[in-house]
């Protein structure tokens, strides 16, 4: 074994010492040494040896899940993702707020922003976000499309709790758009937010290449279209009360009606950054798998926890006979599915700077561990 395997080897052995029961997950424990010479001589060295061919499986793995430069006894830096998310949520509901002012005709102004500035998890425009972030590029290249993501979601939500789609009651603890200002105008307003969301991130976006701006914006449009999202959604309606359509149609309504959703969010953002097509490549992966996974948990939730607990109906797809993860293979394989989805989202990030890349690590355990 060479001299850099052993080192590689050592540090590891440091970095679990003394808490072998301690779980641990890469998506929120970024291991960072406060010892500039652990720092500099280790890491870089740890992180080109990763890299190299000649590196074995298990050696691969603990650098990859761990970035385990640190000295003994030393405390580790651990990525606060609850603090990272509060800063970019309220961000994110000033740009809203910002972008959907009260104007004439008042009423449909305020029907607009009911449910957009709702209190909600902001899961895609923080995607958006932290993928510009991952690639070099700031927050205010990505805030309006960010903006904009999260106009198109409140859409689909407000419609998909129309009676002619889901026909649900409640949305994030509150009354559901159409039960507040009536089924017409959830339609209007609904399709307004999506023309405002395209408006919106075409004019407010600073600091990106024209071509860049019309390529992300071509990506946002494709992947919530007929051969997107709204795919998904035709296929879950289409499917309505039949249980019998198998895992691969199961897969396919989900891997279109939420995960492109995540897809979207996550590639306009690396876009407005400026990745590169490798990154973007690998980025569409770890979306994917983010968003089939948000799915998976949303259908154990569903089954496992009260409406109270979720802000919203539970069980309805148990009583509309749907297709969901619990039904096919039940509650212990889709909560294995999901750790397996975690898993892969993970990999897909590794090469990445790791302080850059944590707010999106921290997120697949985020999405994973959720209780509504």
């Amino acid at each position: 074994m060479s001299m850099l395997k052993v080192v590689i080897h050592n540090i590891a052995k440091l970095s679990t010492r003394g808490t072998p029961n301690r779980s641990r997950s890469a998506g929120t424990k970024l291991l960072l040494s406060s010892e500039e010479t652990a720092e500099g001589m280790f890491l870089p060295k740890a992180r080109a040896f990763c890299n190299s061919t000649d590196l074995s499986k298990n050696e691969a793995e603990v650098i990859k899940h761990e970035n385990i430069c640190r000295e003994t006894g030393k405390a580790r830096t651990i990525f606060d993702f609850k603090s990272y998310m509060l800063q970019k949520i309220k961000s994110v509901n000033q740009a809203l707020d910002a972008a959907v002012p009260v104007r004439e005709p008042i009423k449909f102004h305020e029907a607009m922003r009911y449910s957009l500035l709702s209190a909600g998890k902001r899961v895609c425009p923080v995607l958006c976000i932290a993928a510009c972030e991952l690639v070099g590029g700031q927050e205010s290249m990505a805030m309006p499309a960010a903006c904009g993501m999260e106009m198109i979601h409140a859409m689909c939500m407000m419609h998909d709790d129309l009676p002619c789609m889901d026909n649900d009651d409640l949305r994030r603890g509150k009354l559901s758009h159409h039960k507040v200002y009536g089924e017409n105008v959830t339609v209007l307003a609904g399709y307004s937010l999506v023309a405002l969301a395209f408006e919106h991130m075409a004019t407010a976006t600073n600091g990106v290449h024209p071509k860049t701006m019309v390529r992300a914006v071509g990506e946002l449009a494709r992947l919530i279209g007929p051969e997107g999202a709204a795919a998904g959604q035709v296929l879950d309606l289409l499917c309505g009360g039949k249980s019998d359509g198998g895992l691969e149609v199961l897969d396919y309504i989900h891997r279109h009606k939420t995960a492109d959703f995540a897809e979207a969010a996550t590639i306009v953002g690396a876009m407005l950054g400026g990745a590169s097509d490798e990154e973007i490549n690998r980025l569409r992966k770890f979306s994917q798998c983010l968003g089939l996974l948000f799915q998976v948990v949303d259908d154990i939730l569903d089954v496992t926890k009260s409406s109270e607990q979720l802000g919203k109906t539970a069980g309805k797809d148990l009583l509309a006979n749907k297709l969901t993860y619990p039904k096919m293979i039940g509650i212990d394989k889709s909560k294995e599915y999901a750790q397996n989805l975690s898993i892969e989202a993970k990999e897909q990030l590794v090469g990445f700077d790791p302080e850059k890349a944590a707010p999106l690590l921290a997120m697949a355990d985020f999405i994973l561990n959720r209780q509504k």
